[in-house]
C-alpha cells in the first residue's frame, strides 16, 4: 500500500493549494490521511482533538493534482 504525504491541487505547481497529513487546518483540525479512490478520485480526511475522523475535501480526476509518497526504506 502507498501512502499519500502530500497532494498539491492546480494546474500550475507554484500556485497549487497543497494539503499534507498532519497539517493543522480549520483551528481545531489536523489532515488525517490522504486517500486516492480506485476511480482516481482524492480524498482528505481530518481528525479533530477527540480523534474523530471527517471527510474534508474530494477531488475528482479532472482536476490537475501531484501527489507526493512517503518514501520509507
Amino acid at each position: 500500500m502507498e501512502y499519500i504525504r502530500k497532494v498539491s491541487v492546480g494546474s500550475d505547481y507554484k500556485s497549487a493549494m497543497n494539503y499534507i497529513v498532519g497539517q493543522p487546518v480549520l483551528r481545531t483540525y489536523t489532515i488525517h490521511v490522504i486517500k486516492q479512490e480506485d476511480d482516481g478520485e482524492i480524498k482528505v480526511y481530518v481528525e479533530n482533538k477527540k480523534n474523530e475522523v471527517f471527510l474534508w475535501k474530494s477531488f475528482s480526476i479532472a482536476m490537475p493534482s501531484s501527489l507526493e509518497y512517503n518514501v520509507n526504506y
